[in-house]
């Protein structure tokens, strides 16, 4: 998987005319201890273009938000009212996006790589937590006092990421970790099927995870969703209903859909690179060269290397 600085993530998500953003982050502030940041949401809300779909769609940070104001979440087949105050927990592994229903929006968020909590000696693993499982709900709503200790957490990490102390990374940790914490212990907002989108919705978003599996950039990278059934999972629902949309949709099956993708870059790797056709099976997620020439032949009638050739 790729990797982008948080300059660029933030440009990408909340439009290039984004001014704010060239005063408030420092590319290298927290250079080889992975990435972290936080935001307001009212400073960028008010400096940013693109406000109305505030959609997180770059798959190497996790996002913490806290959300005052009246907003509605869509992932895969669900849809979140959240009235008024909200928490919400993001992984890169599942696509969404919320859109704010007025223009009075406030609160905060930050955003962290998985490297960034790696240095913790608490022992947390990002992806095994129920607020981070793909197929779990990761949008809690909150009372106004536990908005306020919410917000004093964040009000911290404000506080903490501008000062000059050695270990402020440390400190920074520790105030995502018990945001972590905190929101272990809330209940999640009940969603809603909204048949109406939800096809289109869960098409959209099952092609955006597969573009994010690629492009493969080394031979060390390896894609990570490779079969129908992890693509389900990732997005919340069962692997049938997936296939019936993207059938219905595509007239293509999930597994037709990923072959075809996995076959274009297989080409773009032997036609462009030196890698050898096992370094190039690995990236494409085969365990065996064998499986990877089968396949290759059986998509485009030659084998690797008489492609490369």
């Amino acid at each position: 998987m790729d990797t982008i600085t948080v300059k660029q993530f933030y440009k990408d998500v909340f439009g290039g005319n984004c001014p704010i953003l060239d005063n408030f982050l420092d590319e290298n502030n927290n250079k080889d201890i992975g990435h972290f940041n936080v935001f307001s949401i009212a400073d960028l809300y008010t400096n940013c273009t693109n406000k109305s779909n505030m959609s997180y769609n770059r798959r190497t940070y996790y996002k913490i938000s806290l959300i005052n104001g009246k907003n509605k979440a869509e992932y895969a087949d669900k849809v979140v009212d959240i009235k008024e105050h909200a928490i919400l927990f993001a992984t890169p592994k599942v696509p969404y996006k919320y859109i704010p229903q007025d223009d009075n929006q406030s609160g905060h968020f930050c955003i962290f790589t998985k490297d960034f909590l790696a240095k913790s000696k608490s022992g947390l693993v990002l992806d095994e937590l129920p607020i981070f499982k793909p197929n779990g709900e990761f949008i809690y709503e909150i009372n106004a006092k536990q908005y306020k200790d919410i917000e004093h957490v964040f009000e911290k990490m404000h506080e903490e990421i501008t000062s000059d102390y050695a270990f402020k990374y440390d400190l920074l940790r520790n105030y995502v970790i018990e945001l972590i914490h905190y929101g272990q212990k809330l209940t999640p907002i009940a969603s809603e099927e909204n048949n109406l989108n939800a096809s289109a919705r869960i098409s959209t978003l099952f092609i955006e995870l597969l573009e994010r599996q690629f492009p493969i950039e080394s031979p060390t990278q390896s894609i990570q969703l490779k079969t129908a059934t992890d693509y389900a999972y990732n997005l919340g629902v069962h692997v049938n209903h997936l296939n019936k949309v993207l059938k219905e949709i595509t007239g293509k099956t999930t597994t037709e859909i990923i072959s075809s993708r996995i076959t274009q870059e297989a080409k773009i790797l032997l036609k462009q690179t030196t890698w050898n056709v096992s370094e190039i099976a690995f990236s494409l997620g085969f365990e065996e060269v064998a499986h990877f020439s089968n396949f290759f032949k059986k998509s485009t009638q030659l084998s690797p290397l008489s492609y490369r050739k």
